[in-house]
């Protein structure tokens, strides 16, 4: 009993480490994200240049991390989980030390491109969290991530735009960098390395996976496909959506200065409804299928998407983007959990870093998907369009659900390579 009380508070511990550590990691980066063009003007840039190295700024860390995230995540199953939290966050601090001493546009986005090779945190952490948390606390562990996340997002740009107007980028990206090192010194200290089956006590399986047997084993089995390329379609449509919004809201207002600022303000209602979201569906995927909720919250983000083509005042979007918001924070935590369900212990990093880049590809496609949408002229069709994207997603997530009860025990790996689960009986089946 006294073991089992320490090994909670431990947990519980290493949870608050790694909740830090991913506040702080999104928080800095979102603090330059919305003022980016006006950071690179500062570095010299033409205006008329400006978008297209936005647009090369925004998609070069997600583009390295698609590539460099499966490799991270592999080794960090051989050599050690904890290892690679600690080195995705002093990767990011090392990308943020050199974004400091950036003199021109292309300086900025070389070390951008290093920042998605070394940087990573959000996957590590996932990773980490996965071994760490007893199997039927799974969906809280991955919703409390989704938090912080959310509490980054909205603390970040308001904290990070006071710094930057006071001080200037260089100190703010300095500042950010150091807060990294105290989190990966953190991690280091309090973090220890699971070396038995969440809250039962087995030995955990050594034999890793390599990055080809994760994706054959994420890409055969085909509700896991569903979820992925629901997931994919998802993070696309929400950053389709950062393109159309700022122009629906110059729309309804009667000033760049009012846009703007209702642009701000509903950007922080979303995230605050994310950050109460993430700890409301992590129960509710502790209790349930994460698939289902999954489809519920997908629709929800898509009736809330096209709604907000109607409204003729800002203010009234302010309860679809709650909801938006609030259903949005249920997406990445089931998908994750889903994933950590359905693969080996052993192999669970490189599963969940290869899910982070079939999602990041979502995020590079999103923008172009955006202009694609914005050329189909009324708003009402750009936001109906995007919203049918969400529906379309829910369905696909939604097809012919398994039993949850079948998943609560990871997928044990056979001798062959195979694994428990993979065989077509639904009895021996692992997801729903």
């Amino acid at each position: 009993m006294t073991g089992s009380v320490a090994g909670a508070k431990e947990n519980r511990q290493a949870f608050a480490v790694l909740w830090f550590g991913q506040f702080v990691a999104v928080g800095g980066l979102t603090t330059v994200v919305p003022v980016l063009p006006f950071y690179l003007a500062g570095l010299g840039v033409p205006s008329a240049a400006v978008p297209w190295w936005t647009s090369l700024a925004l998609a070069v860390p997600a583009a390295a991390q698609i590539v460099s995230g499966p490799l991270w995540g592999r080794i960090g199953d051989r050599y050690g989980r904890k290892s690679m939290v600690v080195r995705a966050q002093l990767g990011l601090a090392v990308a943020l030390g050199l974004m400091a001493w950036a003199e021109t546009a292309a300086q900025f986005v070389v070390f951008r491109f290093v920042q998605g090779l070394f940087g990573g945190v959000v996957s590590a952490n996932a990773a980490f969290a996965s071994t760490m948390a007893r199997e039927e606390h799974q969906g809280r562990t991955f919703g409390g991530l989704m938090s912080a996340t959310a509490a980054g997002s909205l603390a970040g740009p308001l904290v990070g735009s006071a710094v930057a107007v006071g001080f200037g980028f260089d100190v703010l990206f300095i500042c950010v960098a150091t807060l990294m090192v105290l989190s990966a010194l953190l991690s280091l200290s309090a973090l220890r390395e699971a070396t038995t089956l969440s809250g039962k006590g087995e030995a955990a399986p050594t034999e890793d996976l390599s990055v080809r047997g994760g994706a054959r084993l994420l890409w055969k089995d085909r509700y896991l496909r569903r979820m992925l390329v629901g997931g994919l379609a998802a993070q696309a449509g929400v950053y389709a959506l950062v393109v159309i919004f700022a122009p629906r809201i110059a729309e309804i207002t009667d000033s760049v200065r009012t846009a703007t600022l209702w642009v701000g303000v509903l950007q922080a209602v979303t995230w605050a409804a994310t950050l109460v979201g993430g700890i409301w569906w992590g129960r509710r995927n502790d209790r349930g299928s994460p698939q289902r909720n999954f489809a519920f919250a997908a629709l929800g983000c898509g009736l809330a998407v096209a709604l907000q083509a109607v409204p003729g005042e800002p203010g009234w979007l302010t309860p679809l983007r709650l909801l938006q918001g609030f259903c949005f924070a249920a997406l990445l935590p089931s998908i994750q959990h889903l994933v950590s369900r359905g693969s080996p212990f052993a192999g669970r990093g490189t599963c969940l870093a290869l899910t982070m880049s079939v999602l990041g590809f979502g995020q590079v496609l999103g923008p172009l998907l955006g202009a694609a949408v914005a050329g189909l002229g009324h708003s009402v069709w750009q936001f109906c369009g995007l919203g049918l994207l969400f529906v379309g997603t829910a369905a696909l997530a939604a097809a012919r659900p398994r039993p949850w009860r079948a998943t609560l025990s990871p997928m044990p790996s056979r001798s062959d390579g195979t694994h428990v689960g993979s065989d077509p009986q639904p009895a021996s089946r692992s997801h729903p």
